[in-house]
């Protein structure tokens, strides 16, 4: 078993590599424990929440190659992404879904009296979210609400609103080519101490679009449901079948 040392305190966390990406090992359970310390230790942890799609643009791009090798925790969110690490037979312990986790940080957030600030989606779909994560979690104080729609002129504006309200978690729901390699470049300056690329998730949480059945994320078919949905994410989705021919590739020349 590999594992991780993190210096921001977090401390060591068990990992699986795949194709130089280190992903965690650990559960639900143990993640929300490392985020925990992480909002403690009050300096900035980059969470990402890593499927086949995001390997494999950090194959291709050096830019998220690096926002990957930079960032404090990478989870497995992609049912692609377990199926790999159990593929190269070090398997991680679970499928930690960023959906999953954004909820279990805010229950903690209640516990704890943690505050928040989501960054991205339309500024309707970030509202309604907003709102129902407020009214779900009324202990967590929801200290900024900002759209994802703004350029290198609006970034020093942004990033000094985040940094004014000093969020102990900040959500970030950008495109993909945007949300991983933004917050490796700001990470440092946005005075957060766990900044979650969360994909989708706002669109969810505000009711624009619904999740897969429970069935078919049990079934690694969250993919496949959400193709249906959205047929326009089908050039996306070919790196998909890449991905897994990769793998497959890869585990061939181990044996």
């Amino acid at each position: 078993m590999s594992q991780m040392q993190n210096d921001a305190g977090i401390g060591r966390v068990p990992v699986t590599s795949i194709f130089g990406v280190n992903v965690s090992k650990l559960d639900m359970k143990g993640t929300v424990a490392v985020l925990e310390r992480a909002v403690a230790s009050k300096k900035p942890h980059q969470v990402i929440t890593a499927n086949p799609i995001m390997i494999m643009a950090a194959l291709e791009s050096e830019e998220n190659m690096r926002a990957m090798r930079e960032a404090e925790l990478i989870v497995p969110d992609g049912a692609g992404v377990v199926w790999a690490a159990e593929e190269f037979g070090d398997p991680v312990a679970e499928r930690v879904a960023g959906f999953d986790l954004l909820h279990e940080l805010m229950k903690r957030g209640e516990e704890l009296g943690w505050t928040a600030y989501l960054l991205g989606a339309a500024e309707e779909v970030v509202q309604e979210a907003a709102g129902r994560l407020q009214k779900q979690y009324p202990k967590v104080r929801i200290v900024g609400v900002r759209n994802g729609y703004f350029g290198a002129p609006e970034n020093a504006g942004v990033i000094e609103s985040i940094r004014q309200a000093q969020p102990d978690l900040l959500f970030v729901a950008r495109d993909a080519k945007t949300q991983e390699p933004w917050i490796a470049r700001h990470k440092h300056e946005l005075g957060a101490s766990v900044i979650m690329g969360v994909g989708g998730s706002f669109d969810v949480i505000s009711g624009k679009t619904k999740r897969a059945p429970i069935f078919m994320q049990k079934l690694r078919l969250e993919w496949f449901y959400r193709l249906a949905k959205e047929p326009s994410r089908l050039p996306r989705m070919m790196a998909l079948p890449q991905f897994m021919r990769k793998v497959k590739k890869a585990k061939k020349s181990m044996e």
